[in-house]
């Protein structure tokens, strides 16, 4: 009992020191951006903390790659998909970016996982980036919406994708950028680009062998309502649903030193803490819920941040093929033509009317970001 009330405080005393307030459950203090963006800073410090060596002995390199925004010429941008391969150049500026990039912290991907670049081939540099993961196998807003039935959860799940860190990097942010990157996430390159990789792939739930086709991918926001998604439309056509808020559950706010006890905990009580390949990608918050009913602090995973969930579908018939089992109707989405929309509907007339871009210096932004490394 002595090493449950141990734990137990200071599972309370990490929440409290990143903002939150318990009564009796974990809520944040307030609701402003500013303020969640405040409670998670401790974990996205902790994960530049843990890949400080890598971030400083790759910052030239990174740095050989970014232009001062007076050195882009918004007209002549000319994009093109890239997929990140283990040891590539891509790989580096990915993981620089990502882990330095966002104002919250980077959630570790489990099962299928893919990720891109959009590279300005112009510029020579990095435009954007995002990554693909498997989803959690419940999640009640989506399954709901699409009416997807407990026993085809793997069938349908596994046909999807979860898309994080998605937005553009700068000076192109200032472009509104992040439209484009969230345009080329239903580009017919990535139904292609996944149809390769997971031509064999076999559900490990049910041992099932599912096509390789990727028929909708899903996201979050950051904070509440999300300006990137919200009316992102393709001539017309809606790219972007929003479904509804999630509950508000993760495991962002426990630190890793903290969960690393959590789970010594666990096993001295026999609980199986194996993690890894095949147990899915809300093994993490299962192991916490089931700490926390331990600790007797039910229902700590639930932080209280609920996030825009949204739906991008790559077929037009999405809920007649979950449903009915309907032939996918395919969206036909060229990356190309992806690129000139986003050029003609919102980069040029952003460059044209705020030149926020043009002020971007690469210099200042470094000795700002070297010196968040070095501390």
């Amino acid at each position: 009992m002595k090493r449950e009330k141990i734990l137990r405080k200071k599972v309370i005393k990490a929440l409290k020191k990143q903002g939150f307030k318990i009564n009796p459950h974990v809520r944040p203090r307030g609701y402003s951006k500013k303020t969640l963006r405040q409670i998670q800073q401790n974990a996205r410090m902790e994960q530049i903390s843990f890949h400080k060596k890598f971030l400083l002995e790759n910052t030239e390199k990174v740095i050989s790659y970014c232009k001062d925004g007076k050195e882009i010429d918004p007209d002549k941008i000319v994009l093109e998909l890239r997929e990140v391969k283990s040891g590539s150049l891509e790989e580096i500026l990915f993981r620089w970016w990502n882990l330095t990039w966002w104002s919250i912290p980077y959630q570790h991907p489990y099962g299928r996982q893919m990720r891109f670049l959009l590279w300005d081939i112009t510029h020579n540099c990095p435009f954007g980036l995002f990554a693909l993961q498997s989803p959690v196998l419940k999640m009640s807003v989506r399954d709901n919406a699409l009416g997807i039935p407990n026993k085809e959860l793997d069938i349908w799940v596994n046909r999807s994708m979860n898309a994080q860190r998605v937005g553009a990097l700068p000076p192109y942010n200032e472009l509104l950028g992040g439209k484009m990157v969230a345009l080329a996430l239903t580009s017919n390159e990535i139904r292609e680009a996944y149809i390769k990789k997971y031509k064999n792939y076999v559900s490990i739930i049910e041992r099932r062998r599912l096509r390789p086709e990727l028929l909708f991918i899903t996201t979050t926001s950051a904070f509440g309502r999300s300006s990137l998604y919200n009316r992102l439309k393709l001539n017309g056509e809606v790219v972007a649903e929003s479904l509804g808020y999630t509950k508000g559950s993760g495991t962002f706010h426990i630190p890793e030193d903290l969960y690393q006890e959590i789970l010594e905990f666990l096993a001295s009580k026999s609980v199986d803490i194996a993690r890894g390949y095949g147990h899915g990608p809300s093994r993490k918050l299962k192991l916490l819920s089931l700490g926390f009913k331990y600790l007797g602090i039910p229902k700590f995973e639930f932080h209280g941040l609920k996030r825009e969930f949204y739906l991008l579908p790559l077929v037009k018939n999405l809920k007649d093929v979950i449903q009915r089992r309907k032939k996918p109707i395919w969206y036909n989405r060229p990356f190309n033509r992806l690129v000139e929309y986003w050029k003609g509907r919102w980069a040029i007339p952003r460059a044209k009317r705020i030149p926020l871009w043009s002020a971007f210096e690469t210099e200042k932004f470094f000795i700002r970001a070297t010196s968040i490394l070095k501390a």
